[in-house]
């Protein structure tokens, strides 16, 4: 028995005739059904942005106190929150729980820093003429923010765009991924139960060809933040003009294991980090670059590792690899696998699918221009790739037209510095996985992967706007 929400426009609840189904993603029934935005609709919420950021401002303070009660009533939540990532995101039940935390964490963050928005001053009395003036910068609101997310953080990449863009004192229009809009939906709940006035926070839900290109051609959003893929981000960009855009893109994350790493914490690491959430994560490590001198050792620690992993449903509490966000992206990860093989590459474990659960597969003997390789495989698929010589290995992997994050296992903090400031990447971690975050450091990329950065007090300082004052005290 499915479960039905509707739209959250300027502050009430909306139903519309048009239906979306939502599928549990391992069970594959319909688990929710929700309304969808139509032209009306989407244009209702952001009139109501726009009105409410003109007429509803808030004090920082105020921005603090609704953002810090959604942050507790979110951990009381947890578990409520758990269980609709499970079912509309396949997400498994421990990794589900540690989403919901971290979105709290994001929200209590993004309420500090509402009180922390500050400018400058700036030194105008030193210049000849100007000596009885003096200037000072402030950080204002852009107005309203557009922000789509996609599927595989349906809590916590909402966090990252609506915590931000409500402490920095705009008002936002929200369009969640179509295969999971009920943890936003959810979240628009505690946000009005929380006091935020009518109008500030926005959901509408449907197709990005429809209600996301809507929402890109319309001038009263000024600023617009997105998580997806590159090909989307580009098209954002052609559709959204002069508009400001925070845009975290595609990638396929380069890890180097050098010849003085220690392989039993790589070999651990990369198997949890490599197959999380099924790989569906923009930082999960891609590319394993092994040294030569390592790599057998590496390579049979790895697939101890990963023989280990448990597989199947995500309501389980032992299950790490779930479902895929549905059979089709499932099968296309089997397809880029099976077409590497044809090209000589081998399958050291793994490469079976039921359904839309693909097991965990390590790729050898691949090639740079393979697609599991060179493309974003955003599944449980990852590849070595061996190497000799590092500046030979890093020039490879930087021929790569992303550039999200990455990683390098050393012990030798001069091997660890040169590939800080040689990788093209937006993050380094150094003697850890591509994947490690946390919700509050600067996170973004370069390249394809994108611009701007998230990240609370990165956020803030992309959803402002920095005015300059000068005084004239003569006058």
């Amino acid at each position: 028995m499915s479960t039905e929400f509707d739209l959250f426009i300027n502050g009430e609840w909306v139903s519309t005739e048009d239906k979306l189904k939502v599928k549990d993603k391992y069970s594959q029934q319909v688990y929710a059904t929700v309304s969808k935005a139509g032209e009306g609709e989407v244009d209702k919420a952001i009139s109501g942005a726009e009105e409410a950021f003109h007429s509803k401002q808030l004090s920082p303070y105020e921005r603090y106190e609704i953002l810090k009660k959604v942050s507790e009533q979110l951990l009381e939540d947890k578990e409520d929150f758990a269980q609709v990532l499970v079912a509309e995101a396949g997400k498994p039940l421990k990794q589900a729980r540690t989403e919901v935390e971290r979105a709290a964490q994001t929200f209590e963050v993004s309420a500090e820093e509402a009180k922390r928005i500050s400018g400058h001053g700036v030194p105008v009395d030193a210049v000849p003429g100007s000596e009885n003036r003096m200037a000072y910068t402030v950080r204002v609101p852009v107005g309203v923010v557009g922000a789509i997310t996609p599927f595989n953080f349906p809590i916590n990449l909402v966090a990252h765009k609506i915590g931000p863009a409500l402490a920095a004192g705009n008002a936002a229009v929200l369009k969640p991924a179509s295969a999971t809009p009920v943890s936003a939906l959810k979240l628009a709940e505690l946000f009005q139960k929380a006091g935020l006035p009518a109008g500030l926070l926005n959901v509408v839900v449907g197709s990005g060809s429809v209600v996301g290109k809507q929402m890109q051609e319309d001038a009263r959003i000024s600023t617009y933040t997105f998580t997806g893929s590159a090909e989307v981000g580009l098209k954002i960009k052609q559709n959204t003009g002069l508009n400001k855009l925070i845009l975290e893109l595609g990638n396929n994350s380069p890890v180097i294991i050098h010849k003085d790493a220690d392989i039993d914490k790589a070999a651990s690491v990369l198997a949890t980090a490599s197959f999380a959430f099924a790989g569906q994560t923009c930082i999960t490590p891609q590319r394993l670059y092994v040294h030569r001198d390592v790599r057998k050792d590496f390579q049979e620690k790895l697939v101890e590792q990963i023989k280990d992993i448990k597989v199947g449903n995500p309501s389980d509490e032992q299950t790490v690899v779930g479902p895929m966000i549905d059979k089709e992206e499932a099968k296309r990860a089997q397809d880029w696998v099976e077409e590497a093989k044809e090209s000589a590459a081998t399958v050291v474990t793994g490469g079976s699918r039921s359904g839309a659960v693909y097991e965990p597969t390590l790729l050898t003997d691949v090639e740079k221009d393979m697609k599991v390789v060179k493309d974003e495989v955003f599944a449980p698929v990852v590849s070595i790739l061996e190497y000799e010589n590092l500046d030979a290995c890093i020039d490879e992997l930087n021929e790569s037209p992303y550039g999200l994050q990455g990683g390098i296992f050393t012990k030798d903090l001069d091997t660890a510095f040169h590939a800080a400031r040689r990788v093209q990447v937006g993050g380094l971690m150094i003697n850890d996985s591509s994947q490690y975050r946390v919700d509050l450091m600067p996170y973004g990329g370069v390249k394809d992967s994108g611009w701007g950065k998230e990240g609370p007090k990165y956020s803030i300082e992309e959803m402002t706007e920095e005015r300059l004052v000068v005084l004239n005290l003569d006058g």
